[in-house]
């Protein structure tokens, strides 16, 4: 069980600073062309109030990592139009639910899922937007995929005709504090995205960026940036 230490007006005052700090990223940033950056609200382990108070403040875009908790609070939720991010592991047996609940996945690395995934989109008449999830730091321990391998892997991705494909996500080792590895990191990944944009024209999104390196995410090219404790608070065990 978790104590949601959750104080409406702190987060909401939260919400307007990182929001003004994306603004100011922006100018710096190398992206070109400018497409807009969005803001990820992560709610794993946040309460429905939490959700909706931020939703009520303009935050339309939220991020799940536990599947059957987020279809939980899905269902509480079904008043508001909320954008849903599953930036979580894939497990196989899980396909069916995020295809059926989300609107988003963050966390493709593997065609087998790709593939279920698609078939699911197929049976209920919809279309999921998908990110293939690059391991960046090529770590053994991580999921993604290695950047050598993400030609292939997107062209046999781009025959699942019901998952959109709309870019990369990454979430690079932190090794430092003043964040050389996450800009070299970065920088890496915004390259594989022009890469991939050789492969599909229309990709238009760059999922990294948290809490602690989100300004230099977004001035290394990012578009998405996922905050979860900055916004929401912390949270303890009870």
């Amino acid at each position: 069980m978790y104590e949601n230490h959750f104080c409406s007006d702190q987060a909401l005052q939260c919400l307007s600073e990182i929001r003004n700090q994306i603004a100011i990223a922006e100018y710096g940033r190398k992206l070109s062309p400018i497409f807009p950056i969005q803001l990820i609200a992560v709610s794993k382990k946040q309460s429905d109030i939490a959700i909706r108070a931020l939703f009520k403040a303009g935050q339309k875009s939220f991020g799940e990592n536990y599947l059957q908790e987020a279809v939980t609070k899905q269902k509480s939720l079904l008043d508001l139009a909320i954008d849903w991010h599953f930036i979580g592991a894939i497990q196989s047996n899980k396909t069916a639910l995020i295809a059926e609940n989300f609107h988003w996945c963050h966390s493709l690395d593997r065609l087998k899922i790709a593939q279920r995934l698609d078939a699911h989109c197929k049976a209920l008449n919809k279309t999921l937007n998908v990110l293939i999830q690059i391991n960046i730091d090529e770590s053994p321990s991580k999921g993604g995929i290695f950047p050598n391998d993400l030609e292939l892997f997107a062209k046999e991705l781009m025959k699942c005709h019901n998952l959109r494909w709309r870019g990369l996500m990454c979430f690079p080792d932190h090794l430092d504090e003043n964040l050389k590895h996450e800009k070299s990191m970065f920088d890496k990944t915004y390259e594989l995205f022009l890469t991939g944009q050789k492969i599909n024209a229309s990709l238009d999104t760059l999922s990294m960026g948290t809490s602690g390196n989100f300004t230099q995410a977004i001035r290394c090219g990012s578009t998405m940036v996922r905050i979860g404790e900055s916004l929401f608070g912390t949270r303890q065990k009870q």
